[in-house]
């Protein structure tokens, strides 16, 4: 367990999550499938299941984001480099626990654990161009905005998007 807040905790990610997580998606189903596109694949728990098979890995943790002890989203690790000391953060959070701080305080307190811990150099955080709220996390926190990865990641209804790719070093981070 990571604490985050009084009110926010972190999880580590297992398999007995996923019906929290299926439910989660199965309620929102319209708004999460927008940046989402896992969502259109997700159909039972038991998909849920074998999605998180491939998350829980060893080398990138994923948490469970709790939020005054209700489950909210996911946080945590992905394509981590030991060798070159970096990975990237990824994160989805339900539409009804936004806009209160939760998914900004749970950053950071990965970039701690990352950049303290685990002793990484480098953090990325990679976001659809027009995901805006998304996007405000890495921006507040004071990641670089490195550039834009063109038609980076296939969305709903076989879209390309564009990604930006923002990066924050272990001597640039600031608790």
């Amino acid at each position: 367990m990571i604490p985050v807040s009084d009110d926010i905790l972190l999880q580590p990610l297992s398999q007995e999550h996923s019906p929290l997580i299926f439910n989660a998606i199965d309620s929102q189903r319209e708004y999460m499938r927008t940046w989402l596109p896992f969502v259109d694949s997700t159909h039972e728990v038991g998909d849920t299941q074998k999605a998180l098979e491939g998350l829980i890995d060893g080398i990138n943790e994923q948490f469970v984001i709790y939020y005054k002890h209700e489950f909210v989203g996911l946080v945590g690790f992905k394509d981590t480099d030991a060798g070159n000391k970096r990975t990237e953060i990824g994160y989805w959070l339900s539409q009804c626990a936004q806009g209160k701080g939760i998914m900004t305080k749970s950053v950071l307190r990965l970039l701690s654990y990352a950049f303290e811990e685990k002793e990484l150099n480098r953090v990325q955080i990679k976001v659809a161009v027009k995901n805006k709220k998304s996007r405000a996390i890495p921006e507040r926190i004071g990641f670089q905005q490195e550039g834009i990865e063109r038609d980076g990641e296939l969305l709903v209804d076989n879209q390309f998007t564009d990604i930006v790719v923002y990066s924050l070093l272990k001597r640039e981070f600031k608790r």
